[in-house]
């Protein structure tokens, strides 16, 4: 007798354990780790669905008393065993239910219909055929002499190719039993061959193989001798924009294939996939698959069945491309991983680089975290020798670095220019117009309205506990007050600046269709392309865009975050940065990290050809020491002072933080409960607590939300403080009407 561990597909933490079947003699054959069963539950014994996460032949329980699995669901791609162990070491590590887990590393839910494409073959050589073809007209069969005679019709090479079954059924007006009959005969044979929908349509152009330079070779080979010698390490190749990162990715993708092993790359943003498809495409042909989130269900389904079933050597996508089902997975390849879109937004909020470690742990695998702006994380553990580093100074191909202008914007309001361009930045674009040459402008928008600062000095209003700004909260269309979001702290808002006493005082705001008006009037003369979420619709949208500024479509192309990360464009040869304040003020401790890579990365689009580029950073700050580094490409001075102010104030990686987000559309029950996980948290001594407070947003769709954060070197420290907060909940009946959220250590 075999026994299934189900885990119950409710996420709700009561349930979060495994409850023990009896698998029926005949479905042994159908259940395995990772099937979808249909079983009876409670004393009702309701039906419900649920996860098997274990097969054993020995009882749990008195055989009397334990039920057996209904039947087995057919679903999309099961759970290899491997990935439900990660689905385990996500939720002890997040904090969420092992379902949520589950559901997380099986990107498709359910099955869906294979696409097949039939071909109808001739068993019969064409003089065979045209005696059967006689033979079918003296009795009339019309329909199989119409059959028979499009065979006949094709030239003597495609004759044994066959005739495509929509053709024929379609065309022809052939049915099922006419060609069932035409097979009985001995006639024709149908052959079916499955379809894999979300095929790319990539350029068809094999591309010459780039030279790598010392740099580049040193990193791929030394990655490569590691690989096939059985080391398998983290490595981080820290190079500058336009170093050829793709290039040395690629060389030791092809090693690792090689060698038997497949891979998975992921990027971070759709607008990325365009571009490095076609690199990859051209490199490897057609044994590469992607995923994103436009794919349609069928088409992302297709993608990961092929993978399953060794289609596929490469899987390219986003953060969900982490869980494709490899057997044998030998690399993971992280693009620009310092960017946030690795880190999910929905329970359980793991980062995609900490569960490619632990995946690649757990098979043998390698890892390479690629970026010219590291994540303070990652180059801290390459510091201490956690993860091994090769760095690439030199860009591609002799191309030089664009000159950086950064432009006081306090200066500019003495000058009386009230325009959202500078004056160098106005005569840079004149000039590069009249050469036709290419110009992107940059709209910093993250933290988006969300400080107050003085247009005359440059002052942002900060918290005076917590080293962030205050974010404005409004009271009948006016910003009333100033709150911060980590302690609490708040103040009335002031009518004028605290610092030089201007009216010249409030949010700032600028968006990227008002840049594209502004353009249009300045530089009538220009074509413009505008690239945000609300030109980007449909599944090609990104694609589009990039296509045509890379075709030189457009001379101007405007667009915040998606824009600056990753594209190559030869003829782009000014970068224009219209306010780089405003991530550094967005009440975030990673708020001068963002600034850094922001600007870093938008200044690495200019100059990537054979002509000399240009980059102006417009601020109010050009002091600051996360715009000077990024000015000159300096990371390593930028990371010596980040790392000093991370210290002080015991933020990651220095220390780690757990941050409890409590969830209810009852206030006073949410303001209860985030006292009770400051109080559950105050029983470790060694957790350092801010809070409770107001999230960012403090209320949505009537949901009113209270955070609670807590510091501590200890990891394991705050994962029992998560354990007790979690175990609390689990038995309470107070605070039934609330939910509670973790984050741990990227808030």
């Amino acid at each position: 007798m075999i026994f299934a561990d189900v885990i119950i597909d409710i996420s709700v933490k009561s349930l979060d354990r495994a409850f023990q079947y009896i698998v029926p003699a005949d479905m042994e054959d159908n259940v395995e780790i990772g099937s979808l069963v249909a079983i009876p539950f409670g004393a009702g014994n309701r039906i419900l669905k649920g996860y098997v996460i274990g097969l054993s032949v020995e009882p749990k329980f008195d055989l009397s008393k334990t039920k057996s699995i209904i039947g087995v669901e057919k679903q999309g791609v099961v759970a290899e065993s491997h990935l439900l162990s990660l689905a385990y070491w996500i939720k002890e590590n997040y904090g969420s239910t092992m379902n949520d887990a589950i559901k997380c590393v099986m990107p498709v839910k359910r099955e869906i219909k294979e696409k097949l494409s039939r071909t109808i073959y001739p068993l019969v050589d064409k003089k065979e055929m045209l005696s059967v073809t006689e033979e079918l007209k003296k009795k009339h069969n019309t329909a199989r002499v119409r059959l028979t005679q499009a065979f006949l019709s094709l030239p003597e090479e495609e004759y044994f190719a066959g005739i495509d079954y929509s053709v024929a059924v379609k065309e022809l007006k052939i049915t099922a039993s006419v060609l069932e009959g035409l097979k009985e005969l001995g006639i024709i044979d149908i052959s079916s061959k499955r379809e894999y929908r979300g095929i790319i349509k990539a350029e068809n152009i094999k591309s010459k193989r780039h030279i790598l330079n010392d740099e580049q070779r040193n990193a791929a080979e030394g990655i490569l001798n590691d690989y096939r010698n059985g080391i398998r390490k983290t490595y981080l190749l820290h190079g500058v924009t336009g170093s050829g990162k793709t290039e040395v990715y690629m060389d030791i993708i092809e090693g690792v294939i090689g060698e038997g092993g497949q891979v998975i790359v992921l990027i971070p943003e759709i607008a990325l996939t365009f571009q490095t498809v076609n690199r990859f495409y051209k490199r490897f042909g057609e044994r590469i698959s992607v995923i994103h989130s436009r794919l349609s269900a069928g088409e992302r389904y297709d993608q990961y069945i092929k993978a399953k079933d060794g289609g596929t050597d490469i899987m390219i996508g986003p953060r969900s491309a982490l869980f494709t089902p490899f057997k044998n997975l030998g690399l993971i390849v992280i693009d620009e991983e310092h960017e946030t879109s690795y880190q999910s937004e929905m329970p359980p909020k793991y980062h995609a680089r900490e569960v490619a470690v632990k995946r690649a742990k757990m098979l043998g695998a390698s890892v390479v975290l690629g970026s010219a702006t590291p994540s303070l994380e990652a180059y801290h553990r390459a510091v201490k020798d956690e993860y091994k580093m090769y760095q690439i100074k030199m860009r591609a191909g002799n191309a030089v670095f664009p000159n950086v202008d950064i432009v006081d914007l306090r200066n500019e309001l003495e000058k009386k220019n009230y325009s959202i361009f500078s004056e160098r930045l106005s005569e840079l674009m004149y000039e590069k117009l009249s050469r036709h040459e290419q110009i992107i402008l940059f709209i910093n928008r993250r933290g988006y309205a969300g400080f107050v600062s003085c247009r005359k000095c440059g002052s942002v209003i900060g918290c005076k506990h917590c080293s962030v700004s205050l974010k404005p909260h409004m009271v009948n269309g006016k910003v009333d007050r100033l709150k911060c979001h980590y302690c609490g702290y708040e103040i009335p808002m002031p009518p004028k600046c605290p610092e030089c006493g201007s009216v010249y005082i409030g949010t700032f705001g600028l968006g990227t269709q008002q840049v594209e008006e502004m353009v249009k009037k300045k530089f009538p003369q220009a074509k413009v392309l505008r690239m945000d979420a609300d030109t980007t619709g449909g599944k090609q949208g990104h694609e589009r865009i990039l296509k045509e500024f890379g075709q030189h479509k457009a001379d101007i192309l405007i667009g915040t975050q998606m824009i600056v990360k990753g594209h190559d464009f030869p003829d782009v040869t000014l970068v224009g940065i219209i306010a780089a304040d405003l991530s550094l003020n967005s009440g975030d401790y990673r708020a001068a990290e963002r600034t850094f890579q922001l600007i870093a990365q938008a200044a690495g689009r200019a100059g990537r050809g054979d002509k000399v580029g240009n980059v102006v950073i417009q601020t109010y700050q050009p002091e600051h020491y996360s715009i000077v580094c990024a000015a000159s490409h300096d990371y390593v001075n930028f990371y010596k002072q980040e790392i000093l102010a991370r210290q002080m104030l015991q933020y990651p990686p220095i220390s780690n933080i757990l941050g409890v987000l409590v969830l209810s559309q009852n206030e006073k029950s949410a303001a209860q409960l985030s006292v009770k996980v400051y109080e559950i948290m105050k029983i470790y001594e060694d957790i350092s607590i801010l809070g409770p407070t107001d999230a960012a947003v403090a209320k949505t769709n009537d949901v009113y939300r209270k955070m609670v954060y807590g510091k501590c070197v200890d990891y394991n420290v705050l994962l029992s403080a998560k354990n007790s907060i979690e175990e609390f909940k689990e038995h309470d009946i107070v605070y039934k009407d609330c939910i509670i959220n973790f984050e741990i250590n990227y808030i």
